[in-house]
């Protein structure tokens, strides 16, 4: 398994002062490496300034990830739609959301090599999705696709919200849950797999560097390699013949590459039945108050 966060260098609904951010990031970096995952993190670089100057500090929160051995991506400067967004105005979003984690990486003697679509939207027809990816090779850069997704989101906003009102019942009961409510996606998509390639594949999970990450991601750690998983670069995971499978999907939504495969071969859309749902009480918790 590939493991992948976005948002880099944190998201959070109410930490965006710098110190916030590090008191996230730092034991999510110490989660990381402590098992030796070899992670990968996509940034949003307008997260990098201040009053529109870029900030040292943040700066130096990617430095610090770099240092313990973690990648990082393109994940574009101020995460666009690209759904909603002219191909000409996302595409220079992208290329300004390189600058800072190019030349990071280059200082290190490394490419940037990966680019996350937001919102894993990656084009409601085919000659904008094949236009994004014709750019991008341009660059040097490929595509960086999703098997196991889910709301994490949902269960790190709803984590600040309550730590912000001092309800530690809730933040107790949602780290409580976290964990098991990522096995079972796994488990979704491992079946998902298992029903499209007949196989389970390597998978590619998709993470938010973010509160309740920095909280349990060592609990996952822990469940994912107890049920037999271990971790790999990207470049690894998407080495497997899975990956060249044909993705014809424009549809609206961003969705897993699993999905987007089996809807390519016209699949009965019954395969895509069973996937476990976000507690409601999580999805009351994460909207504001």
């Amino acid at each position: 398994m590939a493991v992948t966060f976005d948002d880099l260098p944190v998201v959070s609904v109410v930490h965006p002062d710098v110190e916030g951010q590090r008191e996230i990031l730092s034991p999510l970096i110490t989660a990381v490496t402590a098992h030796r995952v070899p992670a990968i993190g996509f940034v949003n670089e307008s997260k990098l300034y201040v009053d529109g100057e870029l900030d040292a500090a943040r700066v130096a929160l990617l430095e610090g990830w770099l240092d313990a051995g973690l990648d990082l991506g393109n994940h574009s400067f101020s995460h666009p739609d690209l759904h909603r967004t002219p191909l000409a105005e996302y595409e220079a979003d992208v290329e300004r959301g390189a600058t800072v984690t190019r030349r990071l990486l280059a200082a290190r003697g490394e490419p940037l090599a990966w680019f996350r679509h937001p919102y894993l939207h990656t084009g409601c027809d085919l000659e904008t999705k094949r236009a994004v990816v014709d750019f991008l090779a341009q660059r040097g850069e490929r595509v960086a696709p999703v098997t196991v997704d889910h709301d994490d989101y949902l269960f790190a906003a709803a984590w600040d919200r309550a730590g912000a009102r001092d309800d530690g019942a809730l933040q107790r009961r949602l780290e409580a849950a976290y964990v098991p409510y990522i096995e079972a996606k796994v488990a979704y998509y491992e079946a998902q797999s298992r029903a499209l390639f007949g196989r389970e594949i390597p998978q590619v999970l998709l993470l938010h560097a973010n509160s309740i990450n920095a909280r349990r991601f060592a609990a996952l750690a822990d469940a994912l390699t107890a049920h037999g998983y271990r971790f790999v670069p990207l470049r690894e995971a998407v080495a497997d013949p899975a990956y060249e499978s044909a993705d014809t999907y424009t549809g609206p939504a961003g969705i897993s590459w699993l999905h987007r495969w089996a809807m390519t071969k016209n699949v009965d859309r019954t395969l895509f039945q069973g996937e476990p749902e976000t507690p409601h009480w999580v999805v009351e918790a994460a909207a504001p108050q």
